[in-house]
Protein backbone atom coordinates (compact mmCIF):
# COMPACT_ATOMS: atom_id res chain seq x y z
CA UNK A 1 0.00 0.00 0.00
CA UNK A 2 1.18 3.53 -0.83
CA UNK A 3 -0.02 5.33 2.30
CA UNK A 4 0.70 8.81 0.93
CA UNK A 5 -1.37 8.16 -2.19
CA UNK A 6 -4.23 6.54 -0.24
CA UNK A 7 -4.34 9.53 2.14
CA UNK A 8 -4.33 12.18 -0.60
CA UNK A 9 -6.87 10.30 -2.76
CA UNK A 10 -9.20 9.92 0.22
CA UNK A 11 -9.22 13.59 1.16
CA UNK A 12 -9.45 14.75 -2.46
CA UNK A 13 -12.60 12.58 -2.67
CA UNK A 14 -13.87 14.61 0.32
CA UNK A 15 -13.46 17.92 -1.50
CA UNK A 16 -9.91 18.76 -0.40
CA UNK A 17 -7.23 20.20 -2.71
CA UNK A 18 -3.83 18.51 -2.58
CA UNK A 19 -1.07 21.11 -2.14
CA UNK A 20 2.69 20.54 -2.58
CA UNK A 21 5.02 20.09 0.36
CA UNK A 22 6.55 23.39 1.48
CA UNK A 23 10.37 23.62 1.44
CA UNK A 24 12.21 22.02 4.34
CA UNK A 25 13.97 25.34 5.02
CA UNK A 26 11.26 27.91 5.92
CA UNK A 27 11.22 31.15 3.98
CA UNK A 28 11.52 34.43 5.88
CA UNK A 29 11.16 32.74 9.27
CA UNK A 30 14.29 33.28 11.38
CA UNK A 31 12.67 31.70 14.44
CA UNK A 32 13.11 28.14 13.20
CA UNK A 33 15.78 26.22 11.27
CA UNK A 34 13.42 23.73 9.61
CA UNK A 35 9.73 23.13 9.04
CA UNK A 36 8.89 20.91 11.99
CA UNK A 37 5.23 20.03 11.29
CA UNK A 38 2.72 19.96 8.46
CA UNK A 39 0.86 22.93 9.89
CA UNK A 40 3.88 25.22 10.19
CA UNK A 41 3.88 26.54 6.58
CA UNK A 42 0.10 27.06 6.87
CA UNK A 43 0.10 29.19 10.03
CA UNK A 44 -0.77 32.44 8.17
CA UNK A 45 -3.88 30.73 6.74
CA UNK A 46 -4.83 29.19 10.08
CA UNK A 47 -4.64 32.72 11.49
CA UNK A 48 -7.09 34.12 8.96
CA UNK A 49 -5.37 34.75 5.63
CA UNK A 50 -7.26 33.27 2.65
CA UNK A 51 -5.54 30.37 0.91
CA UNK A 52 -5.59 30.57 -2.92
CA UNK A 53 -6.65 26.90 -3.14
CA UNK A 54 -9.69 27.32 -0.90
CA UNK A 55 -10.85 26.10 2.51
CA UNK A 56 -10.13 22.35 2.32
CA UNK A 57 -6.50 21.31 1.89
CA UNK A 58 -4.38 18.16 2.25
CA UNK A 59 -0.72 17.29 1.73
CA UNK A 60 2.31 15.33 2.84
CA UNK A 61 4.94 17.64 4.32
CA UNK A 62 8.64 16.94 4.78
CA UNK A 63 9.77 17.84 8.31
CA UNK A 64 12.92 17.86 10.44
CA UNK A 65 12.87 17.89 14.23
CA UNK A 66 16.02 18.19 16.32
CA UNK A 67 14.54 17.87 19.80
CA UNK A 68 14.96 14.08 19.68
CA UNK A 69 18.39 14.00 18.02
CA UNK A 70 19.98 12.20 20.96
CA UNK A 71 17.26 9.52 20.76
CA UNK A 72 18.06 8.56 17.17
CA UNK A 73 19.20 4.96 17.19
CA UNK A 74 16.15 3.59 19.00
CA UNK A 75 13.18 1.93 17.27
CA UNK A 76 10.86 4.91 16.85
CA UNK A 77 12.67 8.25 16.49
CA UNK A 78 13.55 10.00 13.22
CA UNK A 79 15.20 13.34 12.47
CA UNK A 80 13.52 13.67 9.07
CA UNK A 81 9.96 12.42 8.72
CA UNK A 82 6.88 12.92 6.55
CA UNK A 83 3.66 14.31 8.00
CA UNK A 84 0.28 13.66 6.39
CA UNK A 85 -2.26 16.40 7.04
CA UNK A 86 -5.70 17.71 6.15
CA UNK A 87 -7.07 21.16 6.97
CA UNK A 88 -10.34 23.00 7.15
CA UNK A 89 -9.95 26.78 7.04
CA UNK A 90 -13.27 27.99 8.41
CA UNK A 91 -15.25 25.21 6.70
CA UNK A 92 -16.06 21.88 8.44
CA UNK A 93 -15.33 21.29 12.11
CA UNK A 94 -15.28 18.53 14.75
CA UNK A 95 -17.96 16.18 13.44
CA UNK A 96 -16.69 16.00 9.85
CA UNK A 97 -13.04 15.93 10.94
CA UNK A 98 -13.48 13.02 13.36
CA UNK A 99 -15.69 11.15 10.90
CA UNK A 100 -13.09 11.55 8.13
CA UNK A 101 -10.32 10.26 10.41
CA UNK A 102 -12.44 7.34 11.56
CA UNK A 103 -13.45 6.40 8.01
CA UNK A 104 -9.88 6.55 6.72
CA UNK A 105 -8.50 4.43 9.56
CA UNK A 106 -11.23 1.77 9.64
CA UNK A 107 -12.49 1.65 6.04
CA UNK A 108 -9.40 2.52 3.96
CA UNK A 109 -6.61 1.20 6.22
CA UNK A 110 -8.87 -1.51 7.73
CA UNK A 111 -7.66 -0.92 11.30
CA UNK A 112 -9.99 -2.76 13.74
CA UNK A 113 -12.03 -0.48 16.00
CA UNK A 114 -11.01 -2.54 19.05
CA UNK A 115 -7.37 -1.42 18.57
CA UNK A 116 -8.27 2.30 18.72
CA UNK A 117 -8.55 4.75 21.63
CA UNK A 118 -8.61 8.55 21.86
CA UNK A 119 -7.83 11.46 24.15
CA UNK A 120 -9.89 14.68 24.22
CA UNK A 121 -9.41 17.99 26.03
CA UNK A 122 -10.42 17.96 29.71
CA UNK A 123 -11.06 21.71 29.78
CA UNK A 124 -9.99 24.53 32.10
CA UNK A 125 -11.71 27.29 34.02
CA UNK A 126 -11.72 29.31 30.77
CA UNK A 127 -12.27 26.59 28.13
CA UNK A 128 -15.03 23.98 28.53
CA UNK A 129 -14.44 20.23 28.57
CA UNK A 130 -14.72 18.84 25.03
CA UNK A 131 -17.82 16.70 25.41
CA UNK A 132 -18.64 17.31 21.72
CA UNK A 133 -15.66 15.32 20.43
CA UNK A 134 -16.23 12.59 23.02
CA UNK A 135 -19.88 12.18 21.94
CA UNK A 136 -18.86 12.00 18.26
CA UNK A 137 -16.39 9.21 19.04
CA UNK A 138 -19.03 7.35 21.05
CA UNK A 139 -21.51 7.66 18.16
CA UNK A 140 -18.93 5.94 15.93
CA UNK A 141 -18.80 2.93 18.25
CA UNK A 142 -15.88 3.77 20.53
CA UNK A 143 -16.58 2.73 24.12
CA UNK A 144 -16.44 5.34 26.92
CA UNK A 145 -13.60 3.37 28.51
CA UNK A 146 -11.49 4.07 25.41
CA UNK A 147 -11.88 7.87 25.71
CA UNK A 148 -9.54 9.71 28.09
CA UNK A 149 -9.77 13.39 29.05
CA UNK A 150 -6.37 15.11 29.36
CA UNK A 151 -5.31 18.66 30.26
CA UNK A 152 -3.58 21.57 28.53
CA UNK A 153 -0.12 20.00 28.44
CA UNK A 154 -1.36 17.05 26.36
CA UNK A 155 -4.45 18.16 24.48
CA UNK A 156 -4.36 21.90 23.85
CA UNK A 157 -2.62 23.74 20.99
CA UNK A 158 -1.62 27.38 20.42
CA UNK A 159 0.99 28.91 18.09
CA UNK A 160 3.04 31.03 20.47
CA UNK A 161 1.62 32.93 23.43
CA UNK A 162 -1.45 34.44 21.75
CA UNK A 163 -3.73 33.80 18.78
CA UNK A 164 -5.97 30.97 17.54
CA UNK A 165 -6.00 27.98 19.86
CA UNK A 166 -8.06 25.02 20.93
CA UNK A 167 -8.23 21.49 22.25
CA UNK A 168 -7.38 18.45 20.19
CA UNK A 169 -8.30 14.81 19.98
CA UNK A 170 -5.44 12.35 19.59
CA UNK A 171 -5.98 8.88 18.16
CA UNK A 172 -4.05 5.91 19.56
CA UNK A 173 -3.41 2.38 18.27
CA UNK A 174 -2.68 -0.62 20.53
CA UNK A 175 0.67 -1.84 19.19
CA UNK A 176 1.22 -5.10 21.03
CA UNK A 177 0.35 -8.80 20.84
CA UNK A 178 -0.88 -8.64 24.45
CA UNK A 179 -4.64 -8.85 25.14
CA UNK A 180 -6.14 -5.41 24.47
CA UNK A 181 -7.18 -3.74 27.76
CA UNK A 182 -10.84 -2.75 28.03
CA UNK A 183 -9.86 0.61 29.54
CA UNK A 184 -7.50 2.98 27.75
CA UNK A 185 -4.55 4.22 29.80
CA UNK A 186 -2.65 7.02 27.96
CA UNK A 187 0.45 6.27 30.10
CA UNK A 188 0.60 2.68 28.81
CA UNK A 189 3.24 2.89 26.07
CA UNK A 190 1.69 -0.01 24.18
CA UNK A 191 -0.84 2.58 22.99
CA UNK A 192 0.88 4.59 20.23
CA UNK A 193 -0.43 7.94 19.00
CA UNK A 194 -1.02 7.86 15.22
CA UNK A 195 -3.12 10.96 14.43
CA UNK A 196 -3.85 14.33 15.99
CA UNK A 197 -6.86 16.52 15.12
CA UNK A 198 -6.56 20.08 16.45
CA UNK A 199 -9.73 22.18 16.73
CA UNK A 200 -8.92 25.91 16.68
CA UNK A 201 -12.14 27.38 18.05
CA UNK A 202 -10.81 30.08 20.42
CA UNK A 203 -8.58 33.15 20.41
CA UNK A 204 -6.28 34.06 23.29
CA UNK A 205 -5.28 37.73 23.65
CA UNK A 206 -2.24 39.24 25.38
CA UNK A 207 -4.22 39.65 28.62
CA UNK A 208 -4.97 35.92 28.70
CA UNK A 209 -8.63 36.33 27.74
CA UNK A 210 -10.07 33.51 25.63
CA UNK A 211 -12.97 34.16 23.24
CA UNK A 212 -14.68 32.02 20.62
CA UNK A 213 -13.56 32.47 17.02
CA UNK A 214 -16.15 33.32 14.33
CA UNK A 215 -14.21 31.13 11.81
CA UNK A 216 -13.01 27.82 13.24
CA UNK A 217 -10.20 25.74 11.75
CA UNK A 218 -9.15 22.11 11.81
CA UNK A 219 -5.48 21.11 11.59
CA UNK A 220 -4.50 17.44 11.55
CA UNK A 221 -1.22 15.55 11.48
CA UNK A 222 -0.39 11.87 10.95
CA UNK A 223 3.22 10.65 11.04
CA UNK A 224 3.86 8.47 7.99
CA UNK A 225 6.69 6.36 9.46
CA UNK A 226 4.74 5.49 12.60
CA UNK A 227 1.54 4.53 10.75
CA UNK A 228 3.42 2.38 8.21
CA UNK A 229 4.96 0.49 11.15
CA UNK A 230 1.47 -0.07 12.56
CA UNK A 231 0.08 -1.28 9.23
CA UNK A 232 3.02 -3.62 8.62
CA UNK A 233 2.81 -5.03 12.15
CA UNK A 234 6.32 -4.22 13.34
CA UNK A 235 7.48 -2.51 16.53
CA UNK A 236 10.76 -1.30 14.98
CA UNK A 237 10.06 1.56 12.54
CA UNK A 238 13.35 0.80 10.78
CA UNK A 239 12.12 -2.66 9.78
CA UNK A 240 9.27 -1.31 7.63
CA UNK A 241 9.26 -1.14 3.83
CA UNK A 242 10.30 2.54 4.10
CA UNK A 243 13.79 1.48 5.19
CA UNK A 244 14.31 -1.92 3.54
CA UNK A 245 16.41 -0.73 0.58
CA UNK A 246 18.46 1.69 2.67
CA UNK A 247 19.24 -0.92 5.33
CA UNK A 248 20.10 -3.51 2.68
CA UNK A 249 22.70 -1.12 1.23
CA UNK A 250 24.24 -0.48 4.68
CA UNK A 251 24.36 -4.26 5.33
CA UNK A 252 26.05 -4.77 1.96
CA UNK A 253 28.66 -2.05 2.60
CA UNK A 254 29.44 -3.21 6.16
CA UNK A 255 29.25 -6.95 5.49
CA UNK A 256 27.18 -7.14 8.66
CA UNK A 257 23.54 -7.89 9.39
CA UNK A 258 21.04 -5.45 10.91
CA UNK A 259 20.53 -7.78 13.87
CA UNK A 260 23.15 -6.98 16.46
CA UNK A 261 24.11 -3.67 14.80
CA UNK A 262 20.75 -1.93 15.02
CA UNK A 263 21.78 1.34 16.68
CA UNK A 264 24.59 2.27 14.27
CA UNK A 265 22.60 1.21 11.20
CA UNK A 266 19.55 3.22 12.31
CA UNK A 267 21.70 6.30 12.90
CA UNK A 268 23.39 5.98 9.50
CA UNK A 269 20.07 5.43 7.70
CA UNK A 270 18.30 8.29 9.49
CA UNK A 271 21.14 10.79 9.22
CA UNK A 272 21.90 10.10 5.55
CA UNK A 273 18.21 10.43 4.63
CA UNK A 274 17.97 13.71 6.55
CA UNK A 275 21.22 15.00 5.01
CA UNK A 276 19.93 14.26 1.51
CA UNK A 277 16.78 16.29 2.11
CA UNK A 278 18.58 19.24 3.74
CA UNK A 279 21.22 19.49 1.03
CA UNK A 280 18.61 19.03 -1.74
CA UNK A 281 16.52 21.97 -0.52
CA UNK A 282 16.53 24.94 -2.87
CA UNK A 283 17.92 27.12 -0.06
CA UNK A 284 21.35 25.72 -0.99
CA UNK A 285 22.47 24.63 2.50
CA UNK A 286 26.03 23.29 2.77
CA UNK A 287 27.91 21.98 5.84
CA UNK A 288 29.11 24.85 8.04
CA UNK A 289 29.43 25.86 11.68
CA UNK A 290 26.18 27.84 11.89
CA UNK A 291 22.42 27.23 11.71
CA UNK A 292 21.18 24.63 9.17
CA UNK A 293 24.73 24.08 7.89
CA UNK A 294 25.84 23.11 11.39
CA UNK A 295 23.06 20.54 11.67
CA UNK A 296 23.92 19.13 8.23
CA UNK A 297 27.59 18.80 9.20
CA UNK A 298 26.71 17.22 12.56
CA UNK A 299 24.43 14.63 10.90
CA UNK A 300 26.95 13.66 8.21
CA UNK A 301 29.80 13.35 10.70
CA UNK A 302 27.75 11.31 13.14
CA UNK A 303 26.83 8.94 10.29
CA UNK A 304 30.52 8.65 9.37
CA UNK A 305 31.49 7.81 12.97
CA UNK A 306 28.96 5.00 13.07
CA UNK A 307 30.08 3.74 9.65
CA UNK A 308 33.60 3.52 11.08
CA UNK A 309 32.17 1.58 14.02
CA UNK A 310 30.66 -0.89 11.52
CA UNK A 311 34.09 -1.14 9.83
CA UNK A 312 32.82 0.27 6.53
CA UNK A 313 35.73 1.27 4.24
CA UNK A 314 36.20 4.98 5.04
CA UNK A 315 37.97 5.66 1.73
CA UNK A 316 35.17 4.20 -0.37
CA UNK A 317 32.20 6.30 -1.61
CA UNK A 318 29.91 4.47 0.84
CA UNK A 319 28.11 7.65 1.95
CA UNK A 320 27.22 8.58 -1.61
CA UNK A 321 26.04 5.02 -2.29
CA UNK A 322 23.59 5.12 0.63
CA UNK A 323 22.46 8.60 -0.52
CA UNK A 324 21.79 7.26 -4.04
CA UNK A 325 19.32 4.74 -2.57
CA UNK A 326 17.55 7.55 -0.68
CA UNK A 327 17.44 9.76 -3.80
CA UNK A 328 16.01 6.96 -5.92
CA UNK A 329 13.33 6.31 -3.29
CA UNK A 330 12.08 9.91 -2.94
CA UNK A 331 12.81 11.57 -6.31
CA UNK A 332 9.29 11.06 -7.67
CA UNK A 333 7.56 12.59 -4.63
CA UNK A 334 9.85 15.60 -4.17
CA UNK A 335 11.07 17.41 -7.35
CA UNK A 336 14.06 19.06 -5.63
CA UNK A 337 15.55 15.62 -4.85
CA UNK A 338 15.71 14.83 -8.57
CA UNK A 339 16.70 18.36 -9.66
CA UNK A 340 19.56 18.67 -7.15
CA UNK A 341 20.78 15.06 -7.34
CA UNK A 342 24.33 15.93 -8.41
CA UNK A 343 24.63 18.73 -5.86
CA UNK A 344 23.59 16.42 -2.99
CA UNK A 345 26.17 13.80 -3.91
CA UNK A 346 28.94 16.42 -4.16
CA UNK A 347 28.05 17.93 -0.76
CA UNK A 348 28.18 14.52 0.93
CA UNK A 349 31.37 13.49 -0.84
CA UNK A 350 33.23 16.67 0.13
CA UNK A 351 32.18 16.43 3.78
CA UNK A 352 33.08 12.71 3.91
CA UNK A 353 36.59 13.39 2.61
CA UNK A 354 37.02 16.40 4.91
CA UNK A 355 35.93 14.49 8.00
CA UNK A 356 38.05 11.46 7.14
CA UNK A 357 41.00 13.87 7.30
CA UNK A 358 39.73 15.24 10.66
CA UNK A 359 39.50 11.71 12.02
CA UNK A 360 43.10 11.08 11.02
CA UNK A 361 44.13 14.26 12.86
CA UNK A 362 42.10 13.02 15.83
CA UNK A 363 44.07 9.78 15.91
CA UNK A 364 47.29 11.81 16.02
CA UNK A 365 45.82 13.94 18.84
CA UNK A 366 44.90 10.77 20.72
CA UNK A 367 48.50 9.56 20.44
CA UNK A 368 49.73 12.95 21.68
CA UNK A 369 47.39 12.76 24.70
CA UNK A 370 48.57 9.23 25.53
CA UNK A 371 52.25 10.17 25.22
CA UNK A 372 51.87 13.19 27.53
CA UNK A 373 49.88 11.48 30.28
CA UNK A 374 51.31 11.68 33.79
CA UNK A 375 48.69 9.26 35.10
CA UNK A 376 46.92 6.17 33.83
CA UNK A 377 43.72 8.13 33.09
CA UNK A 378 42.55 10.36 30.24
CA UNK A 379 40.78 13.19 32.06
CA UNK A 380 37.33 14.63 31.23
CA UNK A 381 38.72 17.72 29.45
CA UNK A 382 40.91 15.63 27.13
CA UNK A 383 38.14 13.12 26.41
CA UNK A 384 35.65 15.90 25.65
CA UNK A 385 38.13 17.68 23.36
CA UNK A 386 38.58 14.45 21.38
CA UNK A 387 34.79 14.30 21.05
CA UNK A 388 34.06 17.98 20.39
CA UNK A 389 37.02 18.91 18.16
CA UNK A 390 37.85 15.62 16.47
CA UNK A 391 34.50 13.85 16.47
CA UNK A 392 35.61 10.92 18.64
CA UNK A 393 32.63 9.26 20.35
CA UNK A 394 33.48 8.42 23.96
CA UNK A 395 33.15 4.70 23.11
CA UNK A 396 36.02 5.01 20.61
CA UNK A 397 38.22 6.83 23.14
CA UNK A 398 37.48 4.16 25.80
CA UNK A 399 38.19 1.33 23.36
CA UNK A 400 41.49 2.79 22.17
CA UNK A 401 42.57 3.69 25.72
CA UNK A 402 41.79 0.16 26.93
CA UNK A 403 44.16 -1.25 24.31
CA UNK A 404 46.89 0.87 25.92
CA UNK A 405 45.94 -0.14 29.47
CA UNK A 406 44.61 3.35 30.23
CA UNK A 407 41.34 4.43 31.89
CA UNK A 408 39.02 7.29 30.87
CA UNK A 409 37.17 9.66 33.23
CA UNK A 410 33.79 8.71 31.77
CA UNK A 411 31.76 10.34 34.57
CA UNK A 412 33.60 13.64 34.09
CA UNK A 413 33.09 13.39 30.33
CA UNK A 414 29.36 12.76 30.77
CA UNK A 415 29.09 15.84 33.03
CA UNK A 416 30.83 18.00 30.40
CA UNK A 417 28.72 16.47 27.66
CA UNK A 418 25.51 17.19 29.59
CA UNK A 419 26.58 20.79 30.24
CA UNK A 420 27.34 21.16 26.51
CA UNK A 421 23.88 19.82 25.63
CA UNK A 422 22.15 22.18 28.05
CA UNK A 423 24.11 25.11 26.66
CA UNK A 424 23.17 24.13 23.10
CA UNK A 425 19.51 23.74 24.02
CA UNK A 426 19.42 27.08 25.82
CA UNK A 427 21.26 28.95 23.09
CA UNK A 428 19.12 27.53 20.32
CA UNK A 429 15.78 27.17 22.08
CA UNK A 430 13.99 29.41 19.62
CA UNK A 431 15.64 28.13 16.46
CA UNK A 432 15.73 24.43 17.24
CA UNK A 433 12.25 23.85 18.60
CA UNK A 434 10.34 25.69 15.89
CA UNK A 435 7.88 28.49 16.18
CA UNK A 436 6.03 31.31 14.53
CA UNK A 437 8.03 34.23 13.18
CA UNK A 438 6.67 37.71 13.53
CA UNK A 439 4.95 39.14 10.46
CA UNK A 440 4.64 42.66 11.71
CA UNK A 441 4.85 45.96 9.84
CA UNK A 442 8.65 45.97 9.49
CA UNK A 443 8.83 42.38 8.23
CA UNK A 444 6.11 43.17 5.68
CA UNK A 445 8.16 46.11 4.41
CA UNK A 446 11.29 44.00 4.07
CA UNK A 447 9.35 41.29 2.25
CA UNK A 448 8.25 43.81 -0.38
CA UNK A 449 11.81 45.15 -0.61
CA UNK A 450 13.11 41.70 -1.61
CA UNK A 451 10.94 41.90 -4.75
CA UNK A 452 12.40 45.31 -5.65
CA UNK A 453 15.95 44.08 -5.00
CA UNK A 454 15.39 41.01 -7.20
CA UNK A 455 14.10 43.21 -10.05
CA UNK A 456 17.00 45.71 -9.67
CA UNK A 457 19.62 42.93 -9.74
CA UNK A 458 18.17 41.69 -13.03
CA UNK A 459 18.78 45.13 -14.51
CA UNK A 460 22.28 45.66 -13.07
CA UNK A 461 23.75 42.12 -13.12
CA UNK A 462 21.67 40.48 -15.83
CA UNK A 463 18.32 38.79 -16.57
CA UNK A 464 19.65 35.39 -15.45
CA UNK A 465 19.74 36.50 -11.80
CA UNK A 466 17.24 34.53 -9.71
CA UNK A 467 16.41 34.52 -6.02
CA UNK A 468 17.92 31.56 -4.16
CA UNK A 469 16.60 32.29 -0.70
CA UNK A 470 15.86 35.02 1.81
CA UNK A 471 15.70 35.60 5.53
CA UNK A 472 13.84 38.49 7.14
CA UNK A 473 13.72 39.90 10.64
CA UNK A 474 12.37 43.20 11.92
CA UNK A 475 15.93 44.63 11.77
CA UNK A 476 17.17 43.60 8.33
CA UNK A 477 16.74 41.51 5.19
CA UNK A 478 19.08 38.88 3.77
CA UNK A 479 18.77 37.97 0.08
CA UNK A 480 20.59 35.16 -1.76
CA UNK A 481 20.78 35.27 -5.56
CA UNK A 482 22.49 33.46 -8.43
CA UNK A 483 25.62 35.31 -9.52
CA UNK A 484 29.12 34.21 -10.55
CA UNK A 485 31.06 37.24 -9.30
CA UNK A 486 31.46 39.64 -6.40
CA UNK A 487 29.45 42.81 -7.01
CA UNK A 488 31.57 45.88 -7.62
CA UNK A 489 30.98 49.07 -5.64
CA UNK A 490 29.47 50.57 -8.80
CA UNK A 491 27.04 47.66 -9.16
CA UNK A 492 25.94 47.91 -5.52
CA UNK A 493 25.46 51.67 -5.79
CA UNK A 494 23.42 51.24 -8.97
CA UNK A 495 21.19 48.59 -7.33
CA UNK A 496 20.57 50.89 -4.36
CA UNK A 497 19.77 53.80 -6.68
CA UNK A 498 17.22 51.80 -8.72
CA UNK A 499 15.44 50.41 -5.64
CA UNK A 500 15.26 53.85 -3.99
CA UNK A 501 13.93 55.43 -7.20
CA UNK A 502 11.11 52.87 -7.26
CA UNK A 503 10.38 53.60 -3.60
CA UNK A 504 10.20 57.36 -4.36
CA UNK A 505 7.80 56.67 -7.24
CA UNK A 506 5.37 55.18 -4.66
CA UNK A 507 4.43 52.31 -6.99
CA UNK A 508 1.21 50.39 -6.23
CA UNK A 509 1.50 46.79 -4.99
CA UNK A 510 -1.37 44.62 -6.25
CA UNK A 511 -2.30 40.96 -5.88
CA UNK A 512 -4.12 38.69 -8.35
CA UNK A 513 -5.10 35.05 -7.84
CA UNK A 514 -4.75 32.78 -10.92
CA UNK A 515 -3.73 29.27 -12.02
CA UNK A 516 0.01 28.64 -11.70
CA UNK A 517 0.41 27.85 -15.41
CA UNK A 518 -1.29 31.13 -16.34
CA UNK A 519 0.92 33.05 -13.90
CA UNK A 520 4.09 31.63 -15.46
CA UNK A 521 2.83 32.46 -18.97
CA UNK A 522 2.14 36.03 -17.85
CA UNK A 523 5.81 36.44 -16.93
CA UNK A 524 5.52 36.06 -13.17
CA UNK A 525 8.73 34.85 -11.58
CA UNK A 526 8.76 32.29 -8.79
CA UNK A 527 11.49 30.94 -6.57
CA UNK A 528 11.13 27.13 -6.77
CA UNK A 529 7.91 26.92 -8.79
CA UNK A 530 7.31 23.29 -7.72
CA UNK A 531 6.46 24.25 -4.15
CA UNK A 532 3.37 26.24 -5.15
CA UNK A 533 -0.15 24.80 -5.47
CA UNK A 534 -2.10 24.97 -8.74
CA UNK A 535 -3.75 28.27 -7.75
CA UNK A 536 -1.33 31.04 -6.73
CA UNK A 537 -1.15 34.67 -5.65
CA UNK A 538 0.75 36.94 -8.04
CA UNK A 539 2.08 40.23 -6.62
CA UNK A 540 2.87 43.06 -9.04
CA UNK A 541 4.77 46.22 -8.12
CA UNK A 542 3.88 48.76 -10.78
CA UNK A 543 5.41 47.40 -13.97
CA UNK A 544 8.83 46.67 -12.45
CA UNK A 545 8.19 43.38 -10.62
CA UNK A 546 5.83 40.44 -10.97
CA UNK A 547 6.28 37.40 -8.71
CA UNK A 548 4.33 34.40 -7.45
CA UNK A 549 4.45 34.82 -3.69
CA UNK A 550 2.63 34.13 -0.44
CA UNK A 551 3.11 37.68 0.86
CA UNK A 552 2.69 39.75 2.99
CA UNK A 553 3.33 43.11 1.26
CA UNK A 554 2.79 46.84 1.68
CA UNK A 555 0.21 48.55 -0.54
CA UNK A 556 2.60 51.18 -2.00
CA UNK A 557 6.41 51.28 -2.25
CA UNK A 558 6.48 54.74 -0.68
CA UNK A 559 5.94 53.06 2.69
CA UNK A 560 9.42 51.48 2.63
CA UNK A 561 11.69 54.42 3.49
CA UNK A 562 15.31 54.32 2.24
CA UNK A 563 16.96 51.09 1.05
CA UNK A 564 20.64 50.56 1.94
CA UNK A 565 22.97 47.62 1.24
CA UNK A 566 25.06 46.81 4.34
CA UNK A 567 27.06 43.87 3.01
CA UNK A 568 27.53 41.73 -0.11
CA UNK A 569 29.31 38.37 0.20
CA UNK A 570 29.52 34.81 -1.07
CA UNK A 571 26.86 32.39 0.18
CA UNK A 572 27.88 29.23 -1.69
CA UNK A 573 29.22 28.29 -5.12
CA UNK A 574 27.51 30.50 -7.72
CA UNK A 575 25.36 32.21 -5.07
CA UNK A 576 25.92 35.69 -3.58
CA UNK A 577 24.25 37.20 -0.51
CA UNK A 578 23.12 40.78 0.14
CA UNK A 579 22.28 42.09 3.61
CA UNK A 580 20.29 45.31 3.55
CA UNK A 581 18.24 47.60 5.79
CA UNK A 582 15.37 50.04 5.38
CA UNK A 583 16.09 53.38 7.08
Amino acid sequence: MNLKKEFIDFFVSKGHVAIPSAPLIPENDPSVLFNTAGMQPLIPYLMGKEHPEGKRLCDYQKCVRLTDLDSIGDKTHHTFFEMLGNWSLGDYFKEESINYSFEFLTKVLHIPLERLAVTVFAGTDKVPRDEVSAHIWESLGLKKERIAYLGEEDNFWIAGETGPCGGDTEIFYFRSDDPIPDKFDPKDNRWVEIWNNVFMEFNKDSAGNITELPKKNVDTGMGLERVVAVLEGVTDNYQTSIWHDIMAKIEELSHKSYEGNEQSMRIIADHVRTSVFISADYAGIVPSNTDQGYILRRLIRRAIRHAKKLEIDMNSPWLEEVAEVVIQKYANDYPEIKANHERVINVLKEERIKFNHTLEKGLKEFSRVINNLNTKTIDATQAFRLYDTYGFPIELTIEMAKEKGIDVDVEGFQAKFKAHQELSRTASAGKFKGGLASTGEKETMYHTATHLLNAALKIVVGPDVHQKGSNITSERMRFDFSCDHKLSDEEKARVEEIVNNWIKEDLPVTMTTMPKTEAVKSGAEAMFIEKYADIVNVYSIGTVSKEICGGPHVSHTGELGKFKIIKEEASSAGVRRIKAVLE
